[in-house]
């Protein structure tokens, strides 16, 4: 009996590793790993040239938060939605008023020592919130009511995300919105209307910017020359670190623009500028395309999800990670104003490192639903 018990545990643990998806595995690690390298570059000589190595240690417990989720059934983690919901805004309120300041902002929370980003763990929150509330309300279509429950729900920590102030991070919320209300339908008068709703936004964010800081980067986006010592100074420099790369780059810590500390932030915010610079055309379009690869494989999980939710989620997940993407690879070449949006898995900064795997984890877990049912 002891040798059945045996036998039925090993080919549980081979079945285990053989569900995995892999391709989506590797290719996060890789993209990792490619972080790990430039990070090392970026802060090479300077008081942070260890950050490559915690960048490595947070991969390390990554990947290991992204086994054990891939083992959580999804189902289970929509049911204790409310409560997560409950937790998150808790827990930002918490950050709001005694969180770690830095640079002026309260968007940390200390926690055995290591400060934690409570607002990259929320984007997971609200990817599931989206799929909880569209699958309960079995309907083929929204109606504006349901629409705008939803989204006041989202809004809540929005709007506490950006009082910190952390506009870019708020932003990322309304991916997984957007792609979770458009999977599900919505009647064309709406989406006119919601457009609406946001361009009113907009422009209230705008002229009620108190203390002007949004307003100065939108400016700074359109003209970046016009405070070139000040404002405009790291999108200027990202350009010429970008130009400065050429076809194959200066290679790893020969970048000039890098090493000679012109780029602020260059391990976080700008470390794809970096890149561009010390691996060139070449390297951009192979980081570019292990990244479409990424997203390709988390799109066709949710394409072959076994039910709605399992769908919507793999999309929320889809549209956030691209969000990132587009998001920070366009405001270092001054296609996009300057957010505070990290490159996913290749920025430092374990908080959002984390964050990563745990929703490439319920992706994965997903997928063996699928292969299960």
């Amino acid at each position: 009996m002891i040798i059945a018990i045996g036998r039925r545990t090993g080919v549980s643990a081979v079945r285990s590793l053989r569900d995995l998806d892999w391709p989506l595995l590797v290719t996060a690690l890789i993209i990792a790993l490619m972080g790990g390298l430039q990070i090392y570059s970026a802060t090479h000589g300077t008081k942070l040239e260890s950050a490559w190595w915690r960048h490595m240690v947070n991969v390390a417990v990554g990947i290991t938060l992204m086994l054990i989720f891939s083992r959580i059934n999804y189902h289970t983690l929509l049911g204790q939605v409310p409560y997560l919901y409950g937790i998150s805004i808790f827990m930002l309120l918490v950050t709001l008023f005694f969180g770690k300041k830095i640079l002026g902002a309260r968007r940390w929370l200390v926690v055995f020592g290591q400060s934690v980003q409570i607002s990259e763990f929320v984007k997971i929150v609200v990817i599931l919130l989206v799929a909880w509330y569209l699958v309960e309300l079995r309907t083929k279509r929204l109606e504006v009511k349901d629409l705008l429950k939803l989204t006041g729900l989202v809004l809540i920590p929005f709007l506490l995300v950006r009082k910190q102030p952390d506009m870019g991070t708020a932003l990322t919320f309304l991916p997984a919105l957007a792609a979770g209300v458009l999977l599900v339908g919505l009647r064309w008068q709406y989406v006119v209307a919601v457009a609406g709703v946001v361009l009113a936004l907009l422009a209230v964010f705008w002229f009620f910017d108190a203390d002007g800081y949004q307003k100065d980067r939108i400016l700074t986006f359109l003209d970046p020359g016009r405070d070139p010592q000040g404002k405009g100074y790291q999108v200027l420099q990202s350009r010429i670190a970008v130009g400065n790369g050429g076809v194959w780059g200066q290679g790893v810590t020969r970048g000039t623009q890098t090493q000679l500390r012109f780029l602020p932030i260059a391990p976080t915010d700008f470390i794809f500028s970096t890149f561009a610079e010390e691996h060139g055309f070449v390297g951009v379009i192979i980081a570019l395309g292990l990244y479409y690869l990424l997203l390709v494989q988390i799109v066709q999980n949710g394409q072959t999800a076994p039910d709605r939710a399992g769908t919507i989620i793999c999309i929320g997940v889809s549209a956030t990670l691209l969000f990132h993407l587009l998001v920070n690879v366009g405001m270092v070449i001054n296609r996009m104003p300057v957010v505070g949006i990290p490159l996913p898995l290749m920025s430092y900064g374990g908080t959002s490192t984390l964050a990563v795997f745990v929703m490439l984890g319920i992706v994965m877990n997903v997928r063996s639903q699928r292969l299960f049912s």
